[in-house]
């Protein structure tokens, strides 16, 4: 019922989703990723940060990094009122306990699994909405519609992401920055007219290693640029997440 799913989520501080228009924009990495900032961008004390992959049809390889856990809701079935019920009952069964923040990693795109996602979700609170993509045309085609799909839910963007903004040497950890790089900001500047940071995340050998082998990057690297992006992405989305 929805009061036994208010009580399961009641502890949960925020919940925030994490959106990509389409599919192979490295959106649970950086799912993960931020996870994993936003645990050590505490001021205090590290807040206690689970991720939700509710990646309907993609059997990911979810790891634990101490305190941060995933729960995954995994089916091969393509009814949208199966799919809702399956998400449902992970929202209302699983006992989340304490959270600052719960990270639900959604399917790509606005599908039925998507406003699934939403419908359960929402019924306790969703506070807002991290956007992935990358710097390609297409890729940005689709953050149009993801925008546009927030704006008719009423869900508020917390930012966006733009994931393989460059490539980082894996013999001399040089940035190098593609050639396209500049057109994300332009773009959701002067055709969105969004006031919308935008954190951007190269293509890194060392973070594809890490989530590969269970690591937490950001503890094993502190002194990449991929670092220093990981963690203003996630001081972004607590500012946010406060306004």
């Amino acid at each position: 019922t929805e009061r036994q799913q208010e009580g399961n989520l009641r502890a949960v501080g925020r919940v925030v989703l994490v959106l990509s228009g389409k599919g192979g924009v490295g959106k649970s990495t950086i799912t993960t990723e931020l996870a994993l900032a936003l645990q050590h961008a505490g001021k205090k004390c590290e807040p206690d940060v689970n991720v939700f992959e509710c990646s309907i049809y993609y059997k990911g390889c979810p790891q634990t990094f101490g305190r941060l856990v995933f729960v995954v809701a995994h089916s091969d079935l393509s009814l949208g009122f199966h799919i809702s019920a399956l998400i449902g009952q992970f929202v209302r069964d699983v006992a989340w306990g304490e959270l600052d923040v719960l990270l639900v990693d959604t399917p790509p795109g606005t599908s039925d699994e998507h406003l699934a996602v939403l419908e359960n979700l929402r019924k306790h609170r969703v506070d807002g909405a991290v956007l992935v993509t990358t710097p390609q045309a297409v890729s940005i085609g689709d953050v149009r519609r993801e925008i546009t799909f927030c704006k008719k839910t009423g869900v508020k963007i917390l930012g966006i992401v733009e994931n393989m903004s460059g490539f980082v040497c894996p013999h001399c950890s040089h940035l190098t920055i593609r050639y396209y790089h500049d057109t994300l900001p332009d773009f959701l500047s002067l055709s969105l007219s969004l006031s919308l940071s935008v954190g951007s995340v190269p293509l890194d050998p060392l973070l594809a290693e890490s989530i590969e082998e269970g690591r937490d990057f950001l503890q094993a690297f502190p002194e990449s640029a991929t670092y220093s992006s990981l963690r203003a992405i996630a001081e972004s989305v607590l500012t946010r997440l406060q306004d």
